[in-house]
């Protein structure tokens, strides 16, 4: 059987810490900062952990290596 590749886009999104959850950057700061609060906009800065659910979808089909 050939072996499982990790998605190229997934290596480039999510970063899988040492205890095994996955962090991700803020979604919806692409564009359209104009109509978003000043608020969100603050607390979407950087990267923060996908929920437990969300995580483990994330390695099982994108990342079944790590990274």
């Amino acid at each position: 059987m050939p072996k499982m590749k990790t998605k190229s886009s997934a290596k480039k999104r999510f970063k899988i810490t040492a205890t095994g959850k996955v962090m991700a950057a803020a979604a919806g700061k692409r564009h359209g900062m104009i109509k978003r609060s000043n608020k969100f906009i603050r607390t979407a800065r950087g990267t923060m952990v996908l929920a437990e659910p969300d995580g483990k979808k994330v390695i099982k089909n994108y990342l079944p290596n790590g990274l």
